[in-house]
């Protein structure tokens, strides 16, 4: 019998990527999408969803299930991004960030336990990213949701180890994918004390994921960790140095791993 996967955030990027890898291993795979219509000619199912709307996602849930009868794998990988001074960056654009990439998650776990408790059974895979193991410039409001849902991932597999139910993270570093186009940027303004340094790590940015890798690697990943009977609490993919940083935030003084960034950023 073929696992029944769905994957937020289903329709481009990481997320197709890993939608088509697993539909290609013999697994039946939904996607979501705010607006399916526009993906008539996915290789896999898309369907309707919104992250942010509890109506939203147990009306996305129940889809599945009326299809497929169950959920066996749900991969949180819906996500956008936010770059700016938090200073600078307006208040409504902070929560609307938390909004999807931290609450949208913790409202899909929550809505989707009571089913996989019931058959007793069931894999919950958030993909967060490895910028949430440190605070970086400019990106802090991005940071602080993947590293909150590192976090929560820790303490949801302490309540839910009695009901057969595994959970785990997938962290990971930059891939070439389409997050700059929706990401969220502060503007740099003229008058800005931090125009010059937000700019040049700006840039910075997204040259990094412009020359990222193929989130295919990300898509075997996800794969491995499906088929793998107690997977653990956390993944990381990316490029070695990217990987490594988070070993030397683990085992140097934090001032020093701290010049580091500011060398590595030119702050």
């Amino acid at each position: 019998m073929s696992k029944v996967v769905l994957i937020t955030g289903g329709s481009s990027g990481i997320g197709k990527s890993i939608g088509e890898y697993l539909t290609q291993k013999g697994m039946t795979v939904f996607g979501t999408s705010r607006n399916p219509q526009n993906y008539s000619g996915s290789k896999f199912s898309i369907i309707a969803l919104d992250v942010t709307k509890n109506d939203s996602i147990l009306s996305c849930i129940q889809t599945v299930l009326d299809a497929e009868g169950r959920i066996d794998v749900v991969i949180n990988n819906a996500g956008v991004g936010i770059t700016g001074p938090i200073e600078e960056i307006p208040d409504e654009e902070i929560k609307r960030n938390f909004e999807t990439n931290f609450f949208g998650p913790i409202n899909v776990i929550k809505a989707v336990l009571p089913h996989m408790r019931q058959q007793n059974s069931g894999l919950i895979i958030n993909i967060t990213s490895i910028a949430g193991y440190m605070g970086l410039p400019y990106r802090g409001i991005y940071t602080a949701c993947k590293g909150a849902l590192e976090l929560i991932t820790e303490t949801f597999r302490l309540e839910i180890k009695d009901f057969n139910i595994q959970m785990t993270n997938i962290a990971p570093g930059d891939f070439a994918t389409n997050i700059a186009a929706g990401r969220f940027h502060a503007p740099v303004k003229e008058d800005s004390p931090y125009k010059e340094k937000y700019r040049s790590v700006l840039k910075a940015i997204d040259e990094d994921v412009n020359k990222g890798n193929n989130p295919i690697a990300i898509a075997k990943m996800v794969y491995k960790v499906i088929e793998t009977r107690r997977p653990k609490i956390h993944y990381k993919v990316g490029a070695f140095m990217q990987k490594f940083s988070i070993v030397l935030k683990r085992i140097l003084p934090d001032k020093v791993f701290e010049k580091m960034l500011i060398n590595h950023y030119k702050l």
